[in-house]
């Protein structure tokens, strides 16, 4: 348990990142599950259009410190890859 006022205000401060963080993983992963459900209709448009409302929301999550720039290129790249497969 916090003692100090200091790690008292530190525990409320991580409360309320932990929450808003999660709020933002969280509403990342609804755009990245568009883009997975639209891939496996095999609606070429729809996915496409799905992916480019995904890549700036991961991208926000990078500018955020709730990904990791590399995981978030490493998505973007692989759901992109299976995008343009979709019209092959």
């Amino acid at each position: 348990m916090a003692n100090t006022p200091q790690s008292k205000k530190r525990a409320r401060q991580n409360e309320r990142r932990y929450a808003v963080n999660k709020a933002r993983r969280s509403r990342i992963r609804t755009f990245l599950r568009s883009v997975e459900e639209a891939i496996a209709s095999g609606d070429k448009e729809a996915a496409f259009a799905a992916l480019r409302a995904a890549q700036p929301e991961l991208m926000r999550g990078v500018t955020k410190g709730v990904l990791h720039k590399n995981t978030a290129s490493r998505k973007m790249s692989r759901l992109s890859s299976r995008v343009k497969a979709l019209g092959a």
